[in-house]
């Protein structure tokens, strides 16, 4: 799996590069889906959290274009045995062109290489494109949850990763 030209993936994490990753969340998802601000700090807090207590088996992947973060995805321990991916995003000029495959391959890679049992992530119903890359790498569905949230009624559904 190649990269696109332009395109860079890296694990090395920079100053700035959290307060961007939550920036990309917050204006992608209020712009394509409507989500208010308080998605920023559902983003922000956790993604904190992980800064200051990272382990060896938890990673963060961030995409850039050129000098600008578009995207990223990460890998963080929820208990010994299961891994959770957090934070896939990828800015619409790097859609389409494979990256969101890699970054999830990155992932699963990582989290087998860490002796996860299992890998699992919340997402919102949908996100389609998100949901069929997550079942291409034999992801399954095993809940689903509708409430109000990030100023939305929306349905999160839990996909799990046997590994």
């Amino acid at each position: 799996m190649t990269t696109p030209p332009g395109i860079t993936i890296r694990h090395d994490l920079k100053p700035g590069d959290i307060g961007y990753i939550v920036y990309l969340h917050g204006t992608l998802y209020a712009e394509e889906y409507d989500f208010d601000r308080t998605f920023d700090a559902y983003v922000a807090e956790p993604l904190a959290k992980f800064i200051k207590t990272q382990t060896e088996r938890e990673r963060l992947w961030v995409v850039e274009m050129g000098d600008r973060i578009v995207g990223s995805i990460a890998v963080v321990e929820a208990t010994a045995a299961s891994a959770q991916l957090r934070w896939l995003i990828l800015h619409p000029d790097t859609r389409g062109a494979g990256v969101g495959r890699r970054l999830v391959q990155y992932a699963v890679d990582f989290a087998r290489g860490c002796n996860y049992d299992s890998i699992f992530l919340w997402t919102v119903d949908f996100l389609d494109a998100a949901v069929a890359l997550y079942k291409s790498f034999g992801f399954e569905k095993t809940e689903a949850k509708t409430h109000q949230i990030w100023g939305r009624d929306l349905t999160e559904e839990k996909f799990v990763l046997d590994l």
